[in-house]
């Protein structure tokens, strides 16, 4: 996987059709997704619950692009192998979530998957700079984590512009998630984030019967992400 940060657009198959998973996935990448990401809830660290391990293995197949796996869920040690064996190319955590954070992120890289650190809105930038010599992506969360649907909160667009400058030429994605849409994206791209994980501002008004509005929910975002 070749890095480059040319804007990436991520789809949340939480957005998606549950009950049709492989052909949303299809169609999506068949739309232009970069990237497809999934969004794990315990029910614990954040307020829903949605998939685990045995829906990752399920969709696997179904994505021929990157399945980014992001684990909203405490403690996240005893379920990182079964997420990297399920096909997962990146799995983050949160920083968050746990005391050890720094050996979390060495056993995703030891399971094979590439690491990743989220931090919600209220947690400072500072309190990934000690872990970025061991990810390959920081996930600025846009929302607070739990639900959908939710709007940007604009305070997270200094910390983006932090993270990048701590960041300097090493080759880490930064990525959002929340809030990704066509009135915020322009900003967020402008910010440093390379990565955009959307839900309904890609899957809202399509299906898989009319994929070709994910294909133009698609091209707008990433046309206006081109800054």
């Amino acid at each position: 996987m070749t890095f480059d940060r040319r804007p990436k657009i991520a789809p949340s198959i939480l957005s998606a059709d549950f009950a049709n998973f492989g052909a949303e996935i299809r169609a999506i990448e068949d739309q232009g997704a970069d990237w497809v990401h999934v969004d794990v809830m315990d029910g614990h660290f954040v307020p829903n619950i949605t998939f685990g391990p045995q829906t990752c293995r399920a969709i696997r197949p179904h994505i021929r692009t990157v399945m980014d796996v992001h684990l909203m869920i405490a403690p996240v040690d005893p379920y990182i192998e079964a997420f990297a064996n399920a096909g997962a190319d990146f799995i983050s955590i949160h920083v968050e979530a746990g005391p050890h954070t720094h050996r979390s992120l060495q056993a995703i890289r030891a399971a094979g998957a590439r690491p990743g650190i989220a931090i919600n809105p209220g947690t400072p930038v500072e309190a990934v700079e000690n872990l970025l010599d061991l990810v390959d992506l920081v996930n600025v969360m846009g929302v607070n984590p739990g639900f959908g649907g939710q709007k940007f909160i604009p305070s997270q667009l200094l910390k983006i512009e932090r993270l990048r400058r701590m960041i300097g030429d090493r080759p880490i994605h930064i990525e959002i998630d929340g809030g990704v849409a066509r009135d915020t994206i322009g900003a967020i791209a402008q910010a440093g984030a390379d990565v955009f994980v959307a839900g309904n501002a890609v899957f809202s008004g399509g299906s898989v019967s009319n994929p070709e509005v994910y294909g133009s929910n698609i091209s707008a975002l990433r046309e206006i992400a081109k800054v």
